[in-house]
């Protein structure tokens, strides 16, 4: 990822060295969309999700990092929804195969939880995601 913008190079430079994440071929696009078009991407049309359900999601198709609207990176929460979707691009140009798409979540929680604890927080007081939620959303279940 050389030619990537200087956040997004360290940022995969910091994943490389922590989570033994092969160095993407690729850079992603990056790209912000309103919270109701994340929403419908994740979970499709007519779906009553919360607004803050669906913060960024990762494109596999087109090696896209969507980002909400209003996400600025201007501190280490926000930074750590892009640790957790660059892991997703990581994972995908390394050709990474998951039994569900559940199972890819858990090093993408694990990176975004240790880019946290740099500053003194943690998935459940930056987001509210507590161990039994994360375990639910980590685990294939049929």
């Amino acid at each position: 990822m050389p030619d990537a913008p200087p956040l997004l190079y360290t940022l995969a430079l910091w994943l490389e060295a922590n989570f033994d994440l092969p160095r993407a071929t690729r850079d992603p696009h990056l790209a912000t969309l309103p919270g109701p078009e994340l929403i419908a991407m994740r979970y499709g049309e007519g779906v009553d999700v919360a607004p803050d359900r669906v913060v960024a999601l990762y494109d596999e198709a087109t090696n896209t990092i969507y980002l909400s609207e209003g996400w600025t990176g201007r501190s280490p929460a926000e930074l750590s929804i892009l640790v957790h979707e660059l892991v997703h691009h990581m994972q995908a140009m390394a050709g990474h195969r998951f039994a569900c798409p559940a199972a890819r979540e858990r090093l993408a929680y694990d990176a975004q939880d240790a880019w946290l604890a740099l500053f003194g927080e943690d998935l459940e007081t930056a987001f509210n995601l507590d161990p039994a939620m994360l375990l639910v959303g980590t685990v294939c279940t049929h």
